[in-house]
């Protein structure tokens, strides 16, 4: 590969984790992870600055802007700032510096993990909340903002100013968060930074509010009076406004002192009441500033350190098997407990029997182990050197450790299934599945209820659920069970009865059956029955549907004790059809796929939905496989591909005359 290659796939592979990590908040690598790709292409692009294209990340801030919200400019732009990983780079940081101001001094922050906000006033009044967006352009979340208990509406002088901060979640109150949401059988978030990127981005501003956001603000934006504070004399200022500013930050008189400083933070990172991922190094005197200068994406006067992953070593002295309710059977590390990145440790997940031969992990080895991007245990690799004679070799079982049938592997993967479906294990997790907010969604019966409820007997199949209000007594006598928790229960569970078959098909937990694909074969069979006789042939004949989900919808219509569980249900009363009629097809929709871009009249998730809705499949980027673009103002690159490459582009209007939101001209 030469190095124009490598720099295009250094790009694609940037960008794909940027969208995720920004846009929708789920991080698909760890940051040291990405820090590793971003410095190769640095690198590179400095060797050979004539591979440097505008649409390069390293010319780019953070993410883009969501359809939902509504855009704002900042006043100035909201830059990122370039990386230092060790002493070296800093004292090459230092050295920039003070050849354009040997004058110049530091101040030391920790890096706060949260997202990026800028905050104004008018008149000492807060008026606007703004995100980072893509540096240029944010999201309008005044609404979200506002919940900020630490954040005054009102200064304590009536000035016009632009604050900049991280919004995030303490620490304790994401816990707070999760353990709720384990009860209540949701998703778990899987760090702070993700909790407070999504809550930020939540149309409703009571469950912000609920949720507990906060902020610390570390730069001030231009006002006339206050110019000629040095950056530590900014923080000052802005608590001496009712602000919550920096209260972390020191002042340096030197790089090593920073160094120093640095070194401390990493070594207390888990004593702050915020994640930290780093430490920010700013200049002192922001006269200096303008003199040092920016790059195109970063100031010059500012650089952020980025932590080491906390690596711990411990012992592995134990791996048990755990089936899920699909009855996929995963290694389990069981060890000796130990702290990392801030929390005790005491499993990590070994995935597969593939990974287990890989890594060559025994019971009583020593292992290293850290949290992937600080977020899930992860054993890196065994320390064989101390691996002591009594240490156990691991081996797959051949029958599931919990109802003890032989265990069955399709040919070509590495994953080990139990099939028998009333296995214990299996029942309980399908269960937490069952009643989970994707599925049927029967509020306040979470894992822990399921799990109290099975102990009890009262539950032992998925029908069971439905005849919870036969034993009503017996929920009364439960230790904090009232009449009042008993009935709401009671309510919810008959509620969801009246479900679309979607959500059922979903709840049944088929396997390769996700979310979307339950929606799409409601649509396409309308009913469980219909989708119960169909053949493969038939389901392969659906968009998005292939042979191997295919053979898995059938062979599980087929096997006796799934039969008996639909006639079940069916006794119950469930509900086996879907809202969505054939009718709802339309000759321009359906098996089409469309790319949406621009800014549109509603947000872009409600024009995916209604375009699902109509037989059509919505994609985030163009290629042959497009069939339309649907093109607002500033639609931008994705419309002129669309146009090179022969695609249908149509506007908004032409898209509300195909859906007969208007009559065609």
């Amino acid at each position: 590969m030469d190095v124009r290659e490598r720099i295009a796939e250094l790009k694609a592979l940037i960008q794909k984790y940027n969208q995720a990590y920004y846009d929708r908040d789920e991080p698909m690598i760890s940051d040291a992870q990405w820090d590793a790709l971003y410095h190769e292409l640095v690198e590179l692009e400095t060797a050979y600055p004539e591979y440097i294209t505008p649409d390069s990340p390293t010319q780019k801030v953070g993410g883009s802007t969501s359809q939902a919200f509504a855009k704002v400019k900042h006043m100035h732009p909201m830059l990122s700032l370039s990386n230092a990983f060790n002493a070296e780079d800093l004292k090459a940081f230092d050295e920039r510096i003070k050849k354009e101001a040997p004058q110049a001094t530091y101040v030391l922050e920790p890096k706060v993990d949260g997202i990026a906000a800028s905050v104004r006033y008018e008149n000492g009044t807060l008026t606007l909340g703004v995100t980072r967006g893509d540096g240029t352009t944010g999201e309008d979340v005044t609404h979200n903002i506002k919940t900020i208990k630490k954040l005054p509406h009102t200064l304590k002088e009536p000035l016009t100013l632009e604050v900049r901060g991280e919004v995030y979640l303490a620490k304790k109150q994401f816990q707070a968060i999760n353990e709720s949401r384990e009860n209540a059988g949701e998703k778990l978030f899987k760090n702070p930074r993700n909790a407070a990127a999504g809550t930020m981005r939540q149309l409703d501003a009571e469950l912000a509010k609920k949720r507990g956001l906060d902020i610390v603000l570390y730069s001030l934006g231009s006002v006339e009076d206050l110019r000629g504070l040095s950056h530590i004399q900014t923080l000052e200022k802005m608590k001496d406004l009712g602000l919550p500013s920096q209260a972390f930050a020191t002042h340096h008189d030197s790089i090593e002192s920073v160094i120093k400083g640095v070194q401390h933070f990493e070594e207390n990172r888990h004593q702050f009441p915020f994640e930290i991922d780093g430490a920010v190094i700013k200049v002192n005197e922001r006269t200096l500033y303008d003199d040092i200068g920016y790059t195109a994406k970063s100031p010059k006067w500012a650089i952020a350190y980025k932590f080491k992953a906390e690596e711990v070593e411990t012992e592995v002295k134990d791996v048990l098997f755990s089936v899920g309710r699909t009855g996929q059977i995963t290694p389990v590390a069981h060890l000796a407990p130990v702290m990392v990145a801030g929390t005790m440790v005491s499993k990590a997940t070994l995935h597969n029997e593939d990974y287990l031969k890989e890594k060559d992990i025994h019971v009583h080895d020593q292992v290293l182990i850290k949290k992937a991007g600080d977020i899930i245990p992860e054993v890196i690799r065994v320390l064989k050197d101390k691996r002591p004679p009594h240490a156990q070799a691991v081996h797959f079982p051949t029958h599931c450790p919990v109802c003890e049938r032989p265990l069955h592997q399709e040919p070509g993967e590495a994953d080990w299934f139990c099939v028998n479906v009333t296995c214990e294990a299996q029942v309980k997790e399908k269960m937490e599945h069952f009643v989970s907010r994707n599925a049927m969604n029967i509020e306040t019966f979470g894992e822990k209820l399921v799990a109290l409820l099975f102990n009890e007997k009262l539950i032992h199949a998925l029908p069971d659920i439905y005849r919870l209000k036969d034993h009503k007594d017996r929920l009364l006598s439960l230790e904090g069970f009232g009449e009042k928790s008993v009935d709401t229960l009671l309510a919810n569970i008959e509620a969801s009865k009246a479900n679309p078959l979607e959500d059922l098909l979903f709840g049944l937990g088929i396997r390769h059956v996700g979310k979307t694909s339950s929606k799409t074969l409601a649509q396409a069979f309308k009913t469980l029955d219909a989708l119960k006789a169909a053949t493969v042939e038939d389901l392969v004949a659906v968009r998005d549907v292939g042979e191997v989900m295919a053979h898995t919808i059938v062979d599980f219509f087929k096997a006796p004790d799934n039969i008996a569980l639909i006639e079940e249900l069916r006794a119950l009363g469930l509900r086996f059809d879907t809202d969505i009629q054939a009718s709802t097809y339309h000759e321009k929709f359906t098996d089409k796929t469309f790319v949406i871009t621009g800014t549109l009249s509603e947000p872009r998730s409600a024009i995916k939905t209604q375009i699902e809705s109509l037989g059509g499949k919505v994609t985030g980027s163009v290629s042959q496989k497009t069939d339309v673009v649907l093109a607002g103002s500033e639609a931008g690159s994705k419309k002129d591909k669309a146009e090179s490459l022969g695609i249908t582009v149509i506007d908004e209007a032409t898209y509300l005359t195909w859906i007969g939101a208007t009559d065609e001209q």
